[in-house]
């Protein structure tokens, strides 16, 4: 029989996952593999299980949400795995999920996890380390991760709701330097992303029309730190919707982008903590990683 690795995260979405593991483990011993299951123990350790012990096994399948398959991608990638990946997301958002198009249902995920259908995925380099689908900085990209695990596992999407209102007090922006192909732009910013995914938060519309997860490039936003009122009123709708513009509103795509700042400032990848940075090195690596789809 083939082998299989299957790491999951207990306290993802509602927590609801131990209830379904039995089934899982029929599903992949159906579809051919002697498995063993990985219970992840804190934040971190799907990475360290992936780096450590995937070795000798024919494939990693992960569940929980997209913070969990981004410790299992850079883990794998770390200890220079090309393993195929099998994803049954069961957290909170599960954008990557949504643009791979993995189906919701546990049992019918794992099925699909097992089979062989595989798609080779574009994946980030941030600086040392690896994202899935989004590098994030400036308001509101820290609500993910300083969301209670509890309070998400009762409320889902409104607990993050409820957190993202908190912030609105303490809006800010922030100094940098972005490079990126022959272009420079210094601004001040409120909110950056570098993404390849067509759904950011549970919002489908956010990384822009014409998404693909396999050309060699991220779809960046960037909005700058409005002059007025006018134009902090413009700049929800122009998100939205493209067709509506904003000067403070800046979207392009690019294969690698560098960005400085006067400071250290937070990052998420990934719908996690991914640091405190000045200078971000972010470079596209294209269908760098398979995915069981």
């Amino acid at each position: 029989m083939k082998s299989l690795l299957f790491i999951y995260n207990p306290r993802a979405g509602k927590g609801s996952i131990g209830t379904h593991i039995g089934d899982i483990v029929d599903i992949f011993t159906k579809n051919g593999y002697m498995v063993t299951v990985y219970p992840t123990q804190c934040q971190g350790d799907a990475e360290v299980a992936a780096s450590r012990f995937s070795k000798g096994f024919d494939r990693v399948v992960c569940a929980g949400g997209d913070g969990t398959l981004d410790e299992v991608v850079t883990g794998l990638k770390t200890a220079g795995s090309d393993l195929p990946i099998g994803y049954l997301p069961t957290g909170s958002t599960n954008d990557f999920a949504r643009s791979i198009g993995l189906p919701k249902s546990v049992r019918r995920a794992a099925s699909v996890a097992s089979s062989d259908r595989f798609f080779k995925c574009d994946i980030g380099k941030f600086n040392s380390r690896y994202f899935v689908y989004v590098a994030a900085f400036g308001l509101f990209t820290d609500v993910t991760y300083e969301t209670d695990q509890g309070l998400k596992n009762i409320f889902g999407y409104s607990a993050y709701l409820a957190e993202a209102a908190k912030k609105l007090t303490s809006i800010r922006s922030i100094p940098l330097r972005i490079t990126y192909d022959d272009n420079v732009i210094s601004d001040n910013f409120l909110v950056g992303l570098v993404t390849n995914s067509d759904s950011v938060g549970g919002i489908k519309a956010l990384p822009g029309p014409d998404v693909k997860l396999d050309d060699g490039v991220f779809e960046v936003m960037l909005v700058r730190s409005p002059d007025n009122i006018l134009e902090f009123n413009m700049i929800g709708p122009a998100i939205l919707d493209r067709r509506i513009r904003s000067d403070n509103v800046i979207c392009f795509k690019c294969s690698q982008i560098r960005i400085e700042s006067d400071e250290p400032i937070p990052w998420n990848l990934d719908g996690e903590f991914g640091g405190m940075m000045d200078v971000v090195n972010i470079v596209n690596e294209h269908e760098s990683v398979e995915f069981v789809v």
